[in-house]
């Protein structure tokens, strides 16, 4: 059984969605004074409260804050386990140190098991029944995959209500006997070395566009400032709203287009290739003196194409489909400088795009991408055949690497004896 997670959309009417609301500030005002009582603690009696204090007080705490007990123990067991985890990350050097949310920056809260919801749904629609709240609400969604639902999170995004399912499934994909190695970019996102390119799509251009002009709109509103008490206007809490809308539609455009690419690519190949790349590495700021805006602008396309989160799609669909995915090693094998035909090596700069082998002998003349792409195919392939004549001789009745490893050293001596 693996697990995979469903996002449905949730169409509460106005008394749920009030409910919902409620419930939300609840836990914003629980992980607060969660954050609260660790630093007290810590400031004024040098003691450490660690989760599992902070859960036995619960009971307590819910006797005077009497609100608390419709919520139910296992959510805001949750919230607290969300504070230690904050304070976990922040210890082992992940994360800086937790502070305060406010009101309208608190997402929403979680279900740890079954006791207080339960989904009525088959994968399409349904409808979700929150017991501790008595709220019976409408989805809308498709799960490609169902199974055994285990945990709920209940999340605000944009003035819009989702659910987060996490399913228990065995998940299945088609795939075909291909093999195939792509190449990314920025100018064209994903090469493949059949020759195809898959270009950047126009919506993130345009979406860019419009979230650019949008912001220039909310510079020129009256922002809200704590230090000089100074609310911010009814025309700047619209402004960023739009803003907000926008990016989150971007966003969700560019999420569809790599399911949909990398789902692609998996139903025709069963052995995919790509490179190892370092993104967080390639999408850091410029130094100073550098050319800060050609790299700030470099970064974003980076970014846009989805170098990070192409491999792990690519990675977990192949594994569902039974298929291979591997990642050549950049610095040794050097895919973008090395033919494909004879292996050898030909340094580039950026501004090169067709690859024109050094080696007199081959020639070998190809597009810069495709011809990376191509490279890294090959070099899968010489995995895949080692992986099959390693599986050869274990393939017998005999079975264990011990007795394989035992016969290989029976040969060498009996070979040594002949030669004697």
């Amino acid at each position: 059984m693996k697990t995979r997670r469903v996002t449905y959309r949730l169409y509460p009417n106005k008394s749920q969605c009030d409910k919902l609301h409620w419930a939300r500030k609840m836990h914003g005002e629980l992980y607060n004074a969660a954050i609260a009582n660790r630093r007290t603690q810590y400031k004024h009696l040098g003691h450490s409260v660690d989760y599992f204090e902070q859960q036995n007080c619960l009971p307590e705490f819910k006797k005077v804050w009497i609100e608390y007990a419709e919520l139910g123990s296992h959510t805001l067991q949750a919230t607290l386990k969300r504070v230690d985890f904050a304070y976990q990350r922040f210890f082992k050097g992940l994360g800086k140190y937790p502070k305060f949310k406010a009101k309208g920056r608190y997402a929403g809260w979680t279900y740890p098991d079954k006791a207080s919801w339960k989904v009525s749904s088959n994968g399409k629609n349904g409808h979700l029944e929150l017991r501790g709240l008595g709220l019976n609400i409408q989805m809308r969604g498709r799960a490609r995959t169902w199974g055994s639902a285990t945990t709920c999170t209940i999340c605000l995004r944009n003035g819009k209500w989702y659910a987060s399912i996490t399913l228990q499934c065995e998940p299945v994909r088609k795939t075909s006997t291909g093999s195939i190695g792509i190449d990314l970019g920025c100018k064209d996102a994903i090469t493949l070395s059949t020759g195809e390119k898959i270009a950047k799509p126009d919506f993130i251009k345009e979406g860019h566009r419009k979230v650019k002009a949008a912001s220039k709109r909310l510079r020129r509103k009256r922002a809200p400032n704590r230090k000089k008490k100074i609310k911010g206007s009814s025309r700047w809490k619209k402004e960023r709203k739009r803003v907000s809308k926008l990016q989150s539609k971007v966003g969700c455009q560019r999420k569809d287009w790599l399911h949909r690419t990398t789902s692609d690519i998996v139903s025709g190949n069963s052995l995919i290739a790509n490179e190892q790349l370092n993104v967080k590495g390639m999408t850091r700021r410029a130094k100073k003196g550098k050319r800060k805006k050609q790299k700030a602008g470099l970064n974003r396309s980076i970014l846009d194409v989805g170098f990070g989160i192409i491999g792990q799609l690519l990675d977990y669909k192949a594994a569902e489909a039974g298929g291979f995915y591997v990642e050549s090693p950049t610095q040794k094998l050097k895919p973008t400088q090395r033919c494909a035909k004879c292996w050898e090596v030909t340094p580039k700069t950026l501004a090169d795009r067709v690859h024109i082998c050094s080696n007199r002998e081959c020639n070998h003349v190809e597009d810069r991408d495709v011809n990376a792409a191509q490279v890294n195919e090959i070099w899968a392939r010489g995995l895949e055949r080692a992986s099959q004549d390693a599986e050869l001789p274990s393939a017998t009745k005999c079975g264990s690497m011990r007795q394989l490893g035992a016969r290989k050293r029976q040969k060498q001596r009996l070979t040594s004896l002949k030669s004697l």
